[in-house]
């Protein structure tokens, strides 16, 4: 897994062992604290951290609780509704959130008795247990509405629940270890988290990641990571092609290699707000 930083470039690895590696050692830390079996919010701007701590709490059998990073101001109160609703055990954040006052202090007047766990430090020393392997009943993590209409709204995914969804995406895109996958989605949105991170794990496959601003911001950026790191697999809701055909020029994608990508999936709203179609696989297979 990589992660780009400003969307650009090589980006920052992750590999299977390492990853193995960290989710044990922080899942040892969350077992101490009394984590199984509870829900754990995740504090994260975009990145790799968000990732170990997901899968911490897949190891350590505690119910991960993604929630929205935009901007503090802008995310405090959403993740300050979504603590309040979940009565997590415990935070895992970044560092940098977790001296942010802003989404601290929002989160600790509902909850007051949180820990604070920064995961994008060095992880805790010892032998990693190996973790227990789950029922498949057993809650996988929360998922919570965006709250942008009406308060954030949970649904636990329970671990048949991912492994039949799992199965049913690399079915409908013929994915498998081969696939090569490009996300700019969000991790903390079903899209992203179940598409962009989980598949390409459940697959054995490779995937490169970037933050939604990025892509927002450049578009071409997109389309960029696609061709250099030869994507097969990528998409995202309709207006993020919308947003690369209004704002593209020709002379941007001039020589823009896309041969590499055979799925193109979409998510397209049929009205502003008011739900979505299922992911699709287009009957052309070349991209754009």
């Amino acid at each position: 897994m990589r992660f780009l930083d400003r969307g650009e470039g090589e980006g920052t690895c992750l590999t299977y062992a390492g990853l193995d590696r960290q989710a044990r050692l922080w899942a040892a830390e969350l077992l101490a604290r009394g984590a199984r079996g509870q829900t754990v919010l995740l504090v994260y701007p975009p990145g790799l951290p968000f990732v170990i701590g997901f899968w911490a709490c897949l190891y350590a059998g505690a119910i991960a609780v993604p929630t929205p990073f935009i901007t503090p101001a802008r995310s405090a109160p959403r993740i300050a509704a979504i603590a309040a609703d979940a009565r997590p055990r415990l935070v895992l954040c970044s560092a940098a959130l977790a001296a942010e006052a802003t989404i601290r202090d929002a989160v600790a007047a509902l909850r007051p008795d949180l820990d604070w766990i920064a995961t994008d430090g060095p992880a805790p020393a010892g032998d990693p247990p190996q973790p227990e392997p789950p029922q498949p009943e057993d809650p996988a993590f929360l998922q919570y509405t965006s709250g942008s209409t009406a308060d954030p709204r949970g649904v636990i995914v329970t671990q048949s629940n991912l492994i039949a969804n799992m199965e049913m995406i690399r079915r409908a895109f013929g994915h498998d270890s081969t696939t090569r996958m490009v996300s700019w989605l969000p991790l903390f949105h079903d899209m992203g988290l179940v598409g962009g991170m989980l598949q390409p794990l459940y697959l054995g496959a490779e995937t490169v990641l970037m933050a939604p601003m990025e892509f927002i911001q450049r578009p071409l950026r997109w389309l960029q990571a696609i061709a250099r790191h030869r994507a097969t697999s990528s998409g995202g809701p309709n207006f993020a092609y919308a947003l690369c055909a209004e704002r593209l020029r020709p002379e941007q994608i001039e020589g823009l290699d896309l041969s590499s990508w055979r799925v193109a999936f979409l998510r397209r709203r049929t009205r502003p707000g008011r739900g979505s179609a299922p992911l699709r696989r287009p009957s052309c297979p070349g991209g754009l």
